[in-house]
């Protein structure tokens, strides 16, 4: 039997509709279930499934309407005096950083290529503005009473270390400046001093120069990246002409999400949480069998690459024509594709695929900087001879 997210799925593609009308938490026979469907797609058969299924339904639309109801609730700034909690996620990141302390896996690195006369001043008050504007840059983490807390600096300034590497002959600067973008990537940062953002200005010759940005992801994303060049553009475009900053304040700072976010997953939200993750990972978890060329290590390296390629123009056009008949998104279309291709070389029908998620659904936290995203296993049985679309 499809469990009951998976039926309801369905019934959508149908253009089912169903809702509740009673009150919520009352006796099962004081709930009424509506429907309102297609006259061809209500057959008795599906009528019969929906009956049967009634309290499911019912229990499934009412937690539903629950998490919908807090997590429609705005993000408000929270009282700046004390410590702060961290995120679930942050707290995830510090627990490892426990275990291995110093450990520069979760090190966000970017270079930046920036040619022409470049205001060196006005680059540098760039990036203090961004601490300013950006709690989250001027946060560490430290232990009290055994919990983790945020500690956010009320004032923090940017040191800028500028190195020249013009007196090297081209080649020598281009090797040289991939020798530093490794070599600041690999360091590491101290939770606990901070700050946790990086910048190095390299002058490789006149007009030229790289900035070699790092920031741990305790305290960003790559989300974040891109929010922290888009400022920069805006922000030395005023500084370098005498203009004050452009930017409008921020409502809100990280710290005031991580509180929302405690607040909203917790008692009955958090249980239907754990539960469904709990059933979505229960029994045996696969290892992914790949025919590789060499045998995977029993400790995990760190040590991987990336493959990046373009899908055609056309090719692109017809997945994004069969996502919208089929009404997915195109990256569950992809996904589907993956997952099969997957199976082709394993020959494995329970397969599981972690994908990052932006975790951005919300306008107030667009223009933050901060550590949002939420790395999610996505489990499929591909039992049964499904056809691509079921899949």
């Amino acid at each position: 039997m499809k469990t009951i997210d998976e039926f309801l799925s369905d019934l959508y593609r149908l253009d089912v509709k169903l809702w509740v009308e009673g009150v919520s938490g009352a006796p099962l026979e004081e709930v009424r279930l509506r429907c309102n469907a297609p006259e061809e797609v209500l057959t008795a058969d599906l009528e019969a499934q929906i009956s049967h299924r009634k309290a499911e339904i019912i229990a499934f639309l009412n937690q539903a309407n629950l998490v919908s109801n807090i997590t429609s609730q705005a993000i408000k700034p929270v009282s700046r005096e004390g410590n702060f909690p961290l995120s679930f996620a942050q707290q995830r990141l510090w627990f490892l950083d426990q275990m291995k302390p110093g450990n520069p896996l979760y090190n966000i690195p970017g270079a930046v290529r920036l040619k022409g006369s470049l205001d060196v001043v006005a680059f540098e008050e760039s990036f203090n503005e961004i601490l300013h504007r950006h709690e989250a840059l001027r946060t560490t983490f430290k232990a009290l009473e055994g919990q983790p807390v945020q500690v956010i600096a009320p004032t923090l300034r940017l040191a800028l270390p500028i190195l020249d590497l013009q007196q090297l002959r081209e080649d020598k600067r281009e090797a040289e400046i991939q020798r530093l973008a490794d070599e600041e990537a690999q360091r590491p940062f101290d939770l606990a001093k901070g700050p946790l953002l990086r910048v190095t200005l390299v002058h490789l010759d006149e007009g030229e120069y790289v900035a070699l940005l790092t920031m741990h992801h305790i305290v960003s994303d790559v989300w974040s990246m891109g929010v922290l060049i888009q400022e920069f553009s805006t922000l030395y475009e005023a500084f370098s002409t005498g203009q004050p900053s452009p930017l409008p304040k921020l409502p809100i700072q990280y710290a005031d999400f991580a509180a929302w976010q405690r607040h909203w997953l917790q008692d009955e939200i958090l249980d239907t949480q754990l539960s469904y993750w709990q059933k979505q990972l229960s029994g045996k978890l696969p290892v992914l069998q790949l025919p590789t060329d060499s045998p995977r290590p029993r400790v995990q390296t760190f040590r991987g690459a990336r493959q990046s390629f373009c899908f055609p123009k056309g090719l692109t056009e017809k997945l994004k024509a069969l996502s919208h008949k089929e009404e997915v998104t195109l990256f569950m279309t992809l996904l589907a594709a993956f997952k099969i291709l997957l199976y082709r070389y394993t020959f494995q029908e329970d397969i599981l695929v972690g994908s990052p998620i932006a975790n951005r659904n919300r306008t107030e936290i667009e223009p933050l900087i901060g550590f949002f995203v939420n790395t999610l296993v996505l489990r499929t049985n591909l039992s049964g001879n499904l056809s691509f679309r079921e899949l």
